[in-house]
């Protein structure tokens, strides 16, 4: 069931973002699958959700060309970036207790939260 989720819900994401912005003409599916290095097949199969979800690298490829960001379309298929897993790894307690906590808190919390970090006022 997991599988069959994120597949299908990184797929119809992708498909959905590419095709908005396929009105201007840079954005049928041999031109993103040639921009990003894949085949035109793959690509579709893809967004068809009958493949899974590519690399991390490809993933984040996708991203940048369809001026979507990254880490939704990790979350998407299931993945956390390299970046953030290293992040994670050097306190791992820590970092898994705040997502515990955080997992129910409003998007408003969460936002206070990361702008308060940011900024350096804690």
């Amino acid at each position: 069931m997991w599988y069959t989720v994120h597949v299908t819900h990184f797929g119809n994401y992708v498909r959905a973002a590419r095709v908005q912005l396929e009105g201007d003409g840079r954005f049928s599916l041999r031109q993103v699958a040639q921009r990003i290095g894949v085949e035109p097949a793959y690509l579709s199969k893809v967004e068809r959700g009958l493949v899974p979800p590519p690399s991390e690298a490809t993933i984040v490829r996708l991203a940048a060309d369809l001026g979507e960001d990254p880490d939704v379309l990790l979350a998407l298929a299931g993945k956390v970036s390299s970046e953030l897993q290293a992040i994670i790894v050097r306190r791992p307690k820590q970092f898994a207790e705040l997502i515990r906590q955080l997992k129910d808190a409003p998007d408003t919390a969460i936002l206070r939260i990361v702008r308060e970090v940011r900024d350096g006022k804690w």
